[in-house]
């Protein structure tokens, strides 16, 4: 059998898997938040309340949005405190077997930021940079605590849809809590034990030399009899890199590492984590609200996106590079990506990661053709909204669907309604908020990084092709992603202060708009619908919806595309 053939049907394979795990995880979900009885109650319910009183807590205690924006604001600045002293005192600490030295303030600072805005992006080879101690109580940590930050804010604007006349959207340190304790740890808790099974290391192991069967010379000329190879926990901060959508990688090369991704089937796996939460999160949604139609429209949305963007993707890397073709050489651009798991499986990882704010990577993007390369950068820019990061993914393409709901209701003469709430002036503009924050924040950054000299200067490629790995690093960090074009230097001042800059203000302002939002909609009463309000869970919303996205998308960001990715496809073509 053709191996497109086979790959394809991996594809079809993971679509059945996550549409039969849709429902019973978005209806554990939504019993979680909820306070119902769950799976694990019984055994968790005990933690839980020790919890709240070791951190006096009161759980049956409410908060408007403006507590719990405070709530989650504090939390998440002292999380950033936490992991920034760590990251200068490691060569302090124990579990560091390599004498791991501290990092610079500014990596430390951009690091910091990183983590706790669930973007991890990393200007540093972890197994050259981190101690096995900041990598299990820094990162790791963090991985869980912004990945739940991330859910506990959509589920307020959840119940900013569901509720009536109610000046309150939850409580902030309840649903940080429950989303840790009940879906977070167990689902990482059985992806690092699968990894295990498929050859992810989990050790304390010092680093191991080994001798080469044949000695070889290094870039000096001087000659190499041995090699290192790096140990470490590897396996507990994979799992809940993926099922977060954290993305940040304990190796340099990421999910394409042998040590983080083995095999074909750790690869499907992988893909499947990734996308576990977010796509189950769209009927926890419609659960919440009364109407599962309504998170089943999204989801079609979403899957019909991502499936539009895989298929150009695979198109144009089945191509080729017609450069090469002119050689003589027949076949796709293999370039950058792991024969281990081929041409489909490797696109399929890019799609799902830019697709999500996971990050991780199995292939090299900078290796992609321009064309192929631009489909990544404009899901980043689009704002990961198909599928997105476990929560903001969620909360941006609701986001989305207000200013859907606006522009057609004006266009047809109805009342702009969502879910019976009246969308006015409000929410209007905190959805463009929450929309528009980080594309007016990469056009921007990207254009002083274009006229900086020390920017400039870490460019590894001239012309159209640095351009776009200047535009899809800031993009990156600016939408909490954190993958990156190879190319770019970006442990410099320069990079490190931007990013930290773009990635705070991609992550938390958008966050206060949707938490400015649920508390809005919380305060409304419910508006039967009737014959003039539209209809929000059929195919022509859903079509609409696609439109809406698109055409913001094109507004924003097609001008900066033409100059990098078009621009460089066109040269190539002579």
């Amino acid at each position: 059998m053709n191996q497109t053939l086979v790959e394809l049907l991996q594809l079809l394979f993971l679509l059945l898997i996550l549409l039969a795990l849709v429902r019973p995880l978005g209806s554990f979900m939504a019993r979680v938040y909820q306070g119902e009885r769950n799976l694990f109650l019984p055994l968790l319910a005990p933690v839980e309340r020790l919890i709240y009183r070791s951190c006096g807590v009161q759980p049956d205690e409410e908060m408007g949005w403006k507590r719990y924006a405070a709530a989650m604001l504090f939390f998440n600045l002292v999380l950033f405190a936490g992991l920034f002293v760590l990251l200068m005192t490691q060569h302090l600490l124990p579990l560091n077997p390599r004498q791991m030295p501290s990092f610079s303030w500014q990596l430390a600072l951009n690091t910091a930021v990183s983590f706790i805005t669930n973007t991890n992006w990393q200007n540093y080879a972890g197994e050259q940079a981190v101690s096995y101690l900041t990598q299990m109580v820094g990162l790791t940590v963090h991985n869980f605590v912004s990945a739940a930050t991330g859910m506990a804010i959509v589920i307020a604007l959840i119940r900013g849809f569901a509720r009536r006349r109610s000046d309150t959207i939850g409580n902030f340190w309840v649903d940080l809590t429950r989303g840790i304790l009940y879906i977070l740890l167990p689902l990482s808790l059985v992806a690092a034990i699968l990894l295990v099974s498929q050859g992810v290391i989990q050790n304390f192991s010092p680093y191991k030399t080994v001798p080469l069967l044949q000695a070889s010379q290094n870039s000096q000329g001087l000659a190499v009899e041995s090699v290192t190879i790096p140990m470490g926990p590897v396996a507990s901060q994979e799992s809940i890199k993926l099922v977060g959508t954290n993305g940040g990688g304990v190796f340099n090369a990421n999910s394409a590492h042998p040590f983080e991704n083995p095999t074909p089937l750790s690869n499907f796996a992988e893909i499947l984590l990734i996308l576990l939460i977010p796509v189950s999160l769209t009927y926890t949604f419609g659960l919440m609200v009364g109407n599962t139609r309504q998170g089943w429209m999204l989801l079609g949305v979403m899957l019909f996106l991502w499936l539009l963007c895989f298929s150009v993707l695979q198109g144009v890397e089945q191509a080729g590079n017609p450069l090469v073709a002119k050689l003589g050489v027949v076949g796709g651009n293999l370039e950058g990506k792991e024969t281990r798991f081929g041409m489909v499986a490797s696109n399929l990882f890019t799609v799902t990661t830019t697709a999500t704010s996971c990050g991780a990577v199995n292939s090299m993007h900078d290796s992609l053709t321009p064309i192929g390369g631009m489909i990544p950068l404009s899901l980043i820019l689009l704002g990961e909204i198909v599928f997105g990061g476990v929560g903001s993914g969620l909360y941006s393409m609701l986001a989305f669907a207000i200013i859907a709901v606006f522009v057609s209701g004006l266009m047809i003469g109805r009342t702009p309604e969502y879910l019976g709430k009246k969308i006015e002036v409000q929410e209007m503009w905190l959805s463009i908020t929450t929309i528009l924050i980080a594309g007016v924040v990469v056009l921007i950054l990207s254009g002083v990084a274009m006229i900086t000299p020390s920017a400039v200067a870490s460019m590894a490629n001239p012309g159209a092709h640095g351009l776009s790995e200047v535009l899809y690093g800031i993009a990156s960090m600016a939408n909490n992603n954190g993958s990156a074009f190879a190319g770019l230097n970006g442990n410099v001042p320069f990079y490190n202060l931007l990013g930290a800059l773009a990635m705070t203000i991609g992550r938390y302002i958008p966050a206060v708009a949707v938490l400015a939002m649920a508390g809005s909609l919380a305060e409304k009463k419910c508006i039967p619908p009737s014959l003039g309000t539209l209809p929000t869970d059929k195919l022509p919303f859903a079509i609409w919806l696609c439109l809406v996205i698109l055409i913001v998308g094109a507004l924003n960001f097609f001008p900066a595309l033409a100059l990098g990715p078009i621009v460089e496809q066109l040269t190539m073509l002579g």
